[in-house]
């Protein structure tokens, strides 16, 4: 509910934001199929795989395995929210190397900092992504999930706010509290701008950026974001294929 929530929220928001009033008016037909056709597919197919078949898959291969995990609920929390987003940090700069940037290239064709771009990816771009895999893990081996499951909410809820416009006036006291931890909507629109910066990877903590010297800091937002490309709708969403 959180998710959804965040989403509605920051969705009209967008709509009323009275400075880009116009702001889905200009997405063209492309854009919206393709941010659509991505919502769906991360929003409610990826979630129907991760229990329908890779939680089946850790049956298969960890069995009697179910539970076995015993952590106090704030270690729970902390294994998702931190731990994971470790992972994802890495997974990330990966995702930024030659061999794996010609799929997530597509991500990186949005212009403009919307809620509705930040699922934009290949259909196959899910399946690289370590949330598929880990999540159903910790999932099946927790004997109580429930502080984990708030762990991949809030993570997923600053997801999309993190792609969205609206970061804190830069001498605000919630800018002041959030901006030595969180990774904000104005860093990451650096990582998406047009020159692409090889940084601000991170997901929920701007520790890992920090602490691996990929953290690029910016009092104003870039002037233009998204890259220049040729690649065809259907491109767009098969790629490698």
């Amino acid at each position: 509910m959180l998710v959804f929530f965040t989403f509605v929220i920051l969705l009209a928001l967008t709509v009323t934001n009275s400075k880009q009033p116009f702001l889905y008016w200009k997405k063209s037909r492309e854009d919206w199929l393709l941010d659509g056709i991505g919502l769906f597919f991360q929003g409610t197919m990826i979630p129907f795989l991760q229990v329908a078949i890779v939680f089946q898959l850790y049956q298969w291969l960890l069995p009697g395995a179910s539970g076995s995990l015993n952590l106090y609920p704030i270690t729970a929390f902390l294994l998702s929210f931190v731990f994971v987003d470790y992972l994802y940090y890495w997974n990330h700069r990966l995702f930024h190397s030659p061999k794996l940037w010609f799929i997530h290239q597509v991500h990186h064709t949005v212009t403009e900092m919307d809620v509705l771009g930040t699922s934009r990816n290949t259909l196959w771009t899910s399946f690289f992504i370590v949330y598929l895999w880990i999540h159903p893990l910790f999932l099946y081996l927790l004997q109580e999930p429930r502080w984990y499951i708030l762990g991949i909410s809030l993570s997923s809820a600053l997801d999309l706010w993190r792609h969205s416009n609206f970061t804190p006036k830069l001498n605000s006291w919630v800018y002041r509290c959030l901006s030595p931890w969180l990774i904000l909507p104005k860093d990451h629109a650096w990582h998406h701008s047009e020159q692409c910066i090889k940084g601000n990877y991170g997901a929920n903590l701007k520790f890992w950026d920090i602490i691996h010297g990929t953290y690029y800091k910016f009092d104003s937002s870039p002037n233009s974001l998204g890259i220049n490309n040729s690649l065809s709708f259907t491109r767009k969403l098969f790629l490698p294929f």
